[in-house]
């Protein structure tokens, strides 16, 4: 057993109530296989931002079925299409980061497939950290390919079959929200094709504010 399998294991062991949140990038794909091997029935959570590329919404459907995922798919309340024009960091806020907060409240272990190679926002990222969600509850957050280049991970799907996201096919990088995303500005940088460059966050992953605080996430 890997050290990342070993780590999965024991989190699963030590969860009541654990999930996996999937964009269908490569490594999210990957740590969904991972975690299918000890949990099949884990909940994958998916944010329906209403903007994402049709073939992600296609792969992730061919996926779920072919993989049996218990797929559990997360939308704001009152999406406002074509909010990314004015307001980017409102557009993520609304679309991502609040209706999976709200959902995160229902778990206890939440597994992501961060990366510390992604982003200089991600280098120093823990392996297990806490994470406060904004109402004030703490999750264990778990990232257990956080070592890991994405030479490892596109290693690791083609050893096990894994089919991945036709973007990357077309040069993409990091993929997320259609209008928010074009190929690599920087060829040296895989998500400077993210919100034309001007930011390296969506908000989700960085420690919301206590709802105490007089101050929103964005």
């Amino acid at each position: 057993m890997t050290a990342e399998a070993r780590l999965i294991a024991a989190e699963l062991a030590g969860a009541t109530a654990p999930c996996v949140t999937c964009s269908f990038q490569a490594e999210g794909v990957v740590l969904v296989h991972l975690l299918r091997e000890q949990r099949a029935d884990i909940p994958v959570l998916f944010l329906d931002t209403v903007h994402h590329f049709p073939e992600t919404l296609a792969y992730r459907d061919e996926l779920a079925e072919r993989w049996k995922l218990n797929l559990i798919v997360l939308r704001a309340d009152a999406p406002l299409p074509g909010l990314w024009r004015n307001d980017p960091d409102a557009c993520c806020a609304r679309h991502k980061v609040d209706p999976l907060f709200a959902a995160l409240d229902a778990y206890d272990v939440w597994f992501t497939g961060l990366r510390r190679e992604q982003s200089a926002t991600r280098a120093a990222l823990a392996q297990v950290a806490p994470f406060t969600l904004p109402r004030g509850k703490v999750l264990r957050k778990v990232s257990p390919l956080a070592g890991w280049s994405t030479r490892e991970v596109w290693a690791y799907a083609k050893t096990h079959d894994i089919p991945l996201l036709p973007l990357y096919e077309l040069g993409y990088t990091s993929i997320g929200c259609e209008p928010c995303t074009s190929l690599p500005l920087d060829p040296s940088n895989a998500r400077s094709g993210r919100w034309g460059g001007q930011k390296l966050e969506c908000g989700i992953h960085l420690q919301p504010l206590l709802a105490t605080d007089d101050t929103s996430h964005g």
